[in-house]
């Protein structure tokens, strides 16, 4: 059954939801995306960091987490980034990832000079390439921590 993209929000992270959010599992070993857990961690101590989570309606259903160059005075890289990902594996198949990303998408495009949004997967991943390929990414040659660079203009 796929998910209404209306039902679909990006909500602050926050003492009430952060536990809800430790226990989803994309299913995936920790292959592509590192666990919440983690990146709650590096959002903690990273200022450029914007961390969501994804809800369909009032259940908390997954994470994404953006490097915002513009949460900080100097920032490392001026790129935007997408950091996280993830879909829990009893909500995945549904339409929610390619939802919150429209919502991602529409928010960067409202940020300073953002240009364009970045992201990178470990290879191979065809279904990843099909699903970010989807919403406009392109892939590029470069590569970011042995991860292939994806690109998708936002002007």
């Amino acid at each position: 059954m796929k998910v209404e993209a209306a039902a679909v929000s990006l909500r602050e992270v926050t003492r009430y939801n952060l536990y809800e959010l430790f226990k989803l599992d994309a299913a995936d070993g920790g292959k592509q995306v590192a666990s919440n857990a983690k990146s709650m961690a590096e959002a903690a101590v990273h200022g450029e960091a914007w961390p969501r989570a994804i809800y369909d309606g009032d259940t908390p259903v997954g994470f994404l987490m953006l490097y915002d160059p513009s949460l900080v005075p100097d920032p490392e890289d001026s790129d935007y980034y997408l950091w996280r990902l993830m879909v829990d594996r009893t909500h995945q198949g549904r339409g929610i990832g390619q939802a919150a990303m429209q919502l991602l998408i529409a928010h960067v495009r409202t940020r300073p000079g953002a240009q364009e949004l970045l992201t990178s997967i470990a290879e191979p991943a065809p279904q990843l390439h099909a699903f970010y390929g989807g919403l406009g990414f392109v892939a590029s040659d470069e590569f970011s921590d042995g991860e292939r660079v994806l690109r998708l203009a936002l002007r």
